[in-house]
């Protein structure tokens, strides 16, 4: 069975780890984003995030039950970078646009974070943070709460799965990522216009656009729908 995890006040080591650093979850936490960084989600384990922090691998189970609940840990910790510094402003189309903006952009700098983390809820501190600051942008921007809970619902989607997307790419290693951007300008941007009119008449836009994020103008859109929606009563 998993051992009680207990409050970080009465679980603090006293005494530094052979590395000479005292363990917080805090410090668990952002060793395991550098982690992923250097190695990838294989490479984060109970063993290595240890030997990383001068500790023995089993004192991490005072500050997280296991591997998984450290995960969300790491995720929520991205929510967190994501808000830090922000505040609302009276415009709700501008603080929902900068929310969007801040929370994939966070992702996009951790990537192979982001591919283990976007879909997953943890419940935690910052995720409810965030929910909070968003449907609080859209109930001052008068949606009733039905209304605000549709447009959130779609709004943290689609920037989660953005978020997905644009760091599973950028996670691929180096050659497999060039080559995948290459395929539009070797392969669509080279189709006769005989048998696939439509990609041809649009190659060149395509190779302009398919290899950078469509998450702004995606966002954009939304908010322009929900503008619409609200505007309508």
């Amino acid at each position: 069975m998993p051992k009680k995890v207990v409050p970080e006040s009465e679980r603090r080591r006293r005494r530094a780890t052979k590395g000479g650093v005292v363990l917080s979850e805090q410090l668990i936490v952002e060793t395991a984003l550098r982690m992923l960084r250097e190695h990838g989600s294989a490479g984060l384990t109970a063993r290595r995030l240890g030997t990383a922090l001068g500790a023995d691998p089993s004192a991490l189970y005072r500050y997280f039950r296991d591997m998984d609940e450290l995960t969300l840990a790491v995720g929520d910790e991205l929510i967190g970078r994501a808000l830090r510094g922000w505040t609302a402003s009276t415009d709700w189309r501008a603080d929902l646009r900068e929310l969007g903006l801040r929370i994939h952009a966070a992702y996009l700098a951790h990537p192979q974070a982001a591919v283990l983390t976007a879909s997953r809820v943890s419940g935690r501190a910052h995720e409810i943070a965030a929910d909070e600051c968003i449907l609080g942008v859209l109930h001052g921007a008068g949606f009733p709460p039905p209304d605000a809970v549709r447009v959130y619902h779609c709004f943290i989607d689609q920037t989660l799965a953005f978020a997905a997307l644009d760091a599973a790419a950028l996670a691929l290693p180096d050659a497999a990522r060039r080559a995948d951007e290459a395929v539009w300008q070797a392969a669509y941007a080279r189709l006769p216009a005989a048998t696939h009119p439509h990609i041809a008449s649009a190659a060149r836009h395509l190779i302009a656009e398919m290899n950078i994020s469509a998450y702004p103008r995606a966002l954009d859109m939304l908010i322009a729908s929900a503008a619409a929606q609200l505007a309508s009563g």
